[in-house]
């Protein structure tokens, strides 16, 4: 089964490379040629602009949930009607973990580097169940991949809990990575504790 609902975190730099910026279009198309919809952090700018561009261009659903101060500072999408307006970064969060069927992560900074490691928490904790596909465009994400397997190496992670994220190369690759992610249930907070 293709999911229905998808959120994406990314980035909202728009001096970036300009292949993560087609790699963010790219998906963007392919969600919504797929009827799948997405949330996102409502910005205008970077990797979050083109994957809301390439969605509403190709007249998908796109749900943008962004904190006030943000809005105050001019950073939300203006074409995009569906804009959720949230006090602050832990409600944003919250709401874009909310009735998903699965979390796709493009290149980014800090924050899309927190929001992955949250996700990827959670689901070693058994309270997220959903896929979590990381796109390793251009081999951004290889540091970050190195890093867990070196927990898991050094025993601060099981080997069990590489079956919480699926890479992939290209957005072309997300949605049989999505259909053919390992199940995670509940039980799996037994496997937490190293």
């Amino acid at each position: 089964m293709i999911h229905r609902r998808v959120s994406v975190f990314c980035a909202s730099s728009a001096k970036v490379n300009g292949n993560y910026l087609e790699a963010a279009a790219e998906l963007g198309q392919i969600l919504s040629n797929a009827g799948i919809a997405a949330n996102y952090g409502g910005g205008a700018l970077g990797l979050m602009g083109a994957l809301a561009d390439s969605m509403l261009s190709a007249g998908g659903s796109i749900r943008g949930i962004i904190p006030k101060f943000m809005v105050e500072q001019g950073w939300n999408h203006k074409k995009v009607e569906d804009m959720l307006i949230v006090a602050d970064m832990h409600e944003r969060k919250k709401t874009l973990t909310e009735n998903i069927d699965a979390f796709i992560t493009l290149p980014g900074g800090v924050g899309t580097l927190e929001e992955l490691l949250e996700m990827i928490t959670l689901k070693q904790l058994g309270q997220v169940l959903v896929p979590i596909i990381i796109v390793n465009t251009d081999n951004f994400f290889d540091p970050f991949l190195e890093m867990l397997e070196r927990m898991i190496e050094e025993q601060f992670m099981r080997p069990v809990h590489k079956n919480i994220w699926t890479v992939v190369e290209t957005p072309g690759d997300v949605l049989e990575a999505i259909r053919n992610a390992p199940e995670w249930d509940g039980s799996a907070i037994k496997y937490a504790p190293a």
